[in-house]
This record gives C-alpha cells, structure tokens and sequence, in this order.
C-alpha cells in the first residue's frame, strides 16, 4: 500500500497562527480547498493507475471524517469530482476510525490511500508497522517541481555509529526517487532501475539477511552489501502483460 498526505493544509495549516489571548481557550485550524484537493487526488489516481499497470488493483481510499467535521465532507466532495472523472479506477471513502481497523484487519484490501496532512502523519506510521516497521518504510516529499526522497524513520541519533540501523527504507526511497524521475523526464531507464532495486531488497530479505529490527541479526553494512550483490544478479521484473 501506498499512503499519501496533502502536506500544507488540512489540521497543520494553523501552526504558524497565533496563540489565543484568553489563557483557558486554544484551538487549531484545518483548511481544505478546491485547487489543493484536487491536485491531491490527481496525484493519487495517477498513482493507482501506474500502480495497475504493474499488476495492482487500481484503487484509491480516502480516508477522512466527513461525518463530523464540515471541511472534511468538503474533502470528500472534491474526492467524488475527482473520481468521477477516472471511471477506469476504484475509489472508496472511509471515516478515518473505520479505515485505520481494516488497515490493520485487512491491509491488502488497501492500494493507495489519501487523507489530509494529520490524519496522515499518524496513519502512514500504521502502515509502515503493518508492512515491516519504519526501517522498511521509504518515503517522499513531492512538490509541483522538486521532490525529496527520504525513509520514513528520522537520524535515529541514539544508534549512530553502532550498525543498528536498518538501510532498506533509504534503499527504496531511492526506487521512489527513480521512479519520480522517469516519470518527469520519460525515462524509462530509471523506471528499469528502480525495478531492479526492488528485486534486490526483496532477494536480500528473503536471503534471511535483515537487520534486528526485523528479525535478523545483520548490521547495517552487511544488509546493504547484500542488496548490492543481489543487484547484480537479479533482472527487473517484466511489466504486467508483458509477454515472455
């Protein structure tokens, strides 16, 4: 599963506001709108849709809590417009509450998921866990024209030094990063890498050569240069429909 989050509006649009000036009351915003939204969900039924095309479901579920709070109905009302307009894809909307038990009942029912930025922040922790923890975990920051491409856990300063930390996350981000770039410059060669690398993370685990944090008792190092072995063994899987 994919999880995406808007991240400059919804619940943090109001952490630069000032504070209240009665000393017994504080409230936060969370604004939604159109043009944001809609850049949002286009984002991730592009996303479906590629994901399809290599073999997954082509569904996109919005989670939210339009049942209570007004701008999240709003949320879903653009996600419909949205949808509407990809009749080849899935879509499904689920309450927040709702969507993060099936996540963890049920977590191959779940191909792209998008929300608001708090909900977000805590439900792509949940997904991280259900598939492996956040050693496994790559992530990205993409903008309408630069990206960031980073595993989801931070520095982890208390294990520097000491071989502790699990290099798959950073490993996939660079297999996001790949894959943004084929996409922004039709280079089919990055997707080719991109592929490949996935390939060798998943030979190098199921080798057996994981860091603690999975189940192993590999360091860092020797993770890495067993993903960089299966590199040059492995061969980019073929896309879906491809014939032999």
């Amino acid at each position: 599963m994919v999880t995406i989050r808007e991240c400059t509006e919804g619940l943090f649009a109001g952490r630069n506001d000032p504070r209240s000036t009665d000393p017994d009351t504080e409230h936060d915003r969370m604004t939604i709108t159109r043009e944001t939204s809609e850049a949002l969900f286009e984002i991730a039924f592009d996303l479906a849709a590629s994901r399809r095309n290599a073999g997954g479901p082509g569904r996109v579920t919005l989670f939210d809590k339009a049942n209570v709070l007004k701008s999240q109905a709003f949320l879903r009302s653009v996600f419909d417009e949205v949808a509407a307009r990809r009749p080849d894809l899935e879509a499904e909307r689920l309450y927040v509450d709702a969507g993060v038990m099936l996540m963890v009942r049920e977590p191959e029912r779940f191909d792209v998921v998008v929300m608001e930025n708090a909900f977000g922040d805590i439900v792509s922790e949940l997904a991280a866990g259900i598939t492996g923890g956040l050693g496994l975990a790559p992530s990205a920051d993409i903008g309408r024209d630069h990206a960031v491409f980073q595993p989801c856990h931070g520095s982890a300063p208390d294990i520097a030094g000491r071989g502790l930390a699990n290099p798959v996350g950073a490993i996939l981000s660079t297999a996001m990063m790949l894959d943004w770039l084929a996409d922004r410059h039709a280079d089919e060669r990055c997707r080719t890498a991109a592929a490949r690398i996935r390939a060798a993370v998943r030979a190098a685990l199921a080798a057996g050569v994981r860091t603690p944090d999975v189940g192993g008792t590999a360091d860092t190092a020797a993770v890495t240069a067993a993903v960089i072995d299966a590199l040059g063994t492995v061969a980019a899987p073929e896309p879906a429909g491809a014939s032999g």
